[in-house]
């Protein structure tokens, strides 16, 4: 089978909810080709020998650690994998560019500052510089001779940007843009030479300015005092009438939020790379304590109850894994396709990001929640060793609580996730009403009773096709009912980014399971399979739920009635021995004595 997604066959952002997807046409991590596990395991080797070892000393904000950390890396060309070799890159594809992400997420606060500088620090420049601009800054911030950091949030507008109050004015010469105003939370701002800075020109027009450390009128606060991530650099940045030149202007005036959002998408999609990474270690730390710490005589990892928190953590690792490569891969090809059709490299990328921002924004939700899960259940797994700071899992835990809230919280990308698919509906992108109407004219119906598929996985299949309907089924229901006044109903808009996350999951899964099974054979991909069926199964409650909560807040009468029937029979599935698959997944777990996928 070809490993590769053809391009002819590739969906459109969204489309997966109205068509049916081709395990065969799915790229999964198995179709990893041999150097990009090279470059996955030269990450996870300088977290080994370079990062780990200094944690402590990082943690402790060690004068000059971090910078060093990341020239080193830099050295090793893991700072500039995405960025073309002309300008000092390795010039890899986006699929390698986010396993360095992963392999990296496991590096605590490390891994913030490298992401930052790699992300939000460098690609501003990158991909809406001039050619001066990326001759002058790409090459010095892709070898970390100089870092990267960039100013977007203010004490008083966070995830509403473009209530930003900081103000740039032309000087009286036209030689300078004299900035006004303050940055908070700036990640690697106590130590960044270069800084992507966000103001308002004449106090309305939103763009962005480069600016350099050192400039005049361009000062920093004290490094914050946080929860976690305790070695990355948190500060605030003050413009008292900094002089930025003219030619120091990114992109054009006024056009600032297409660089801020656009640069967005690809970061939310690398989180969750970088979340993937941690989860991963801290699943194997918790393996491993499991596997040692003995209670009544034998190994914790023996109980039962521990071994359903085991298998559970490698389930969400599993499942968010697939959805993630999986469209990793789309936005790769279609940067491919943009390309060949003459796209200049950046508005490629930034076009292929922004076809899958829907997918970006539940891939965000989603890994941050694993992460989240992992560490949580990793503390517990160790009881009270797992709240001493003597267990590398009490900062896991700490460092994880972050991932949930930059790049866009995790309510704002639930939102998101909603309200981009209503507007591609409404300007006809993808055809949402067509397939719902269909499914409420099959709830009118008689249920087909016909000849069932019977072939592997049918009954799976057919789950994913049903939790889709439920979705359509319950989305158009709510436009329709509410109409324009559906934005104010953010706790509906939640439920049904909450089902789409899910399916979108569930369905990444079966896909994975379906094309290793056709290379391997059923027995090869036991586990997987179970993990696959847990995770289906529970999401079929999941929906169901989300799918009650948000038909009872705006139906009522016979059509509520007639909803809560069609959603019963839209999230029916068989009985499923879930404690004894969960057992056999932990069982491989303990076996491997690690995360073995």
């Amino acid at each position: 089978m070809n490993p590769t997604t053809s391009t002819a066959n590739q969906l459109k952002g969204g489309e997966w909810l109205i068509k049916e997807s081709n395990a065969f046409d799915t790229y999964t991590p198995e179709d990893f080709n041999e150097e990009q596990r090279m470059v996955k395991e030269m990450c996870l080797q300088f977290l080994g020998t370079e990062v780990i070892p200094a944690i402590d000393r990082i943690d402790k904000m060690e004068p000059g650690l971090m910078p060093s950390l990341m020239e080193k890396a830099g050295e090793q060309g893991l700072l500039g994998a995405s960025i073309p070799e002309e300008l000092g890159g390795l010039g890899k594809d986006f699929i390698t560019s986010t396993l360095v992400n992963e392999g990296l997420g496991g590096g605590f606060s490390f891994s913030v500052a490298v992401a930052a500088h790699t992300g939000i620090g460098t690609l501003p420049i990158l991909y809406f510089g001039t050619d001066a601009q990326k001759e002058k800054y790409i090459p010095k911030l892709a070898s970390g001779e100089w870092k990267g950091a960039y100013g977007l949030t203010e004490p008083n507008s966070g995830s509403d940007a473009l209530g930003a109050k900081t103000t740039a004015t032309l000087s009286a010469d036209g030689k300078h843009y004299l900035l006004n105003g303050q940055k908070c939370w700036i990640t690697n701002g106590g130590f960044a030479d270069v800084y992507t800075v966000f103001a308002k020109i004449d106090g309305d027009k939103f763009s962005a300015f480069i600016v350099e450390r050192g400039m005049e009128g361009f000062t920093q606060g004290p490094e914050e005092h946080k929860m976690g991530i305790k070695g990355s650099s948190t500060v605030q940045l003050y413009f008292q009438d900094c002089k930025v030149p003219v030619e120091n202007l990114l992109g054009e005036i006024g056009k600032g939020h297409i660089i801020a959002f656009n640069i967005l998408n690809i970061g939310r999609l690398k989180l969750c790379a970088a979340a993937l990474g941690g989860a991963k270690m801290a699943l194997d730390t918790t393996i491993q304590y499991a596997t040692t710490r003995e209670q009544f005589k034998t190994a914790i990892a023996n109980f039962g109850a521990i071994k359903h928190k085991l298998a559970e953590m490698a389930i969400r690792v599993w499942v968010s894994e697939s959805a993630l490569y999986r469209t990793s891969k789309w936005v790769d090809d279609k940067e491919t396709e943009l390309a060949a059709a003459g796209k200049p490299f950046n508005e490629a990328l930034l076009g292929a990001a922004e076809e899958f921002a829907i997918e970006c924004a539940m891939l965000k939700v989603d890994g941050s929640e694993v992460l989240d899960l992992v560490v949580d259940e990793g503390v517990q797994v160790h009881g009270g060793n797992g709240f001493s700071d003597e267990y590398m899992i009490s900062r896991a835990y700490r460092d994880s609580r972050i991932n949930r809230i930059y790049e866009g919280t995790n309510e704002i990308n639930r939102l998101l996730t909603v309200d981009m698919m209503l507007k591609r509906a409404m300007k006809g992108k993808l055809d949402l009403m067509g397939p719902a109407m269909a499914v409420s004219k099959e709830l009118m119906s008689i249920p087909d009773f016909g000849a069932e598929d019977e072939g592997l996985f049918a009954a799976e299949k057919k789950l994913i096709v049903n939790i889709k309907k439920a979705i359509l089924m319950t989305a158009g229901a709510a436009v329709q009912k509410l109409m324009m006044n559906l934005s104010n109903e953010q706790e509906i808009l939640m439920n049904i980014a909450d089902m789409a996350i899910q399916a979108f999951h569930a369905e990444s899964a079966l896909l994975r399971v379906i094309k290793m099974t056709d290379t391997a054979g059923e027995a090869a991909t036991a586990v997987q399979t179970d993990m696959m069926r847990c995770y289906l199964n529970d999401a079929m409650d999941h929906v169901n739920k989300a799918g009650k909560d948000a038909i009872n807040a705006f139906a009522e009468g016979d059509e509520q009635r007639m909803m809560l029937l069609g959603l019963k029979r839209f999230t029916k599935a068989a009985p499923f021995n879930s404690k004894d698959a969960r057992r056999r997944i932990a069982d491989k777990l303990i076996a491997d004595n690690k995360y073995p996928w």
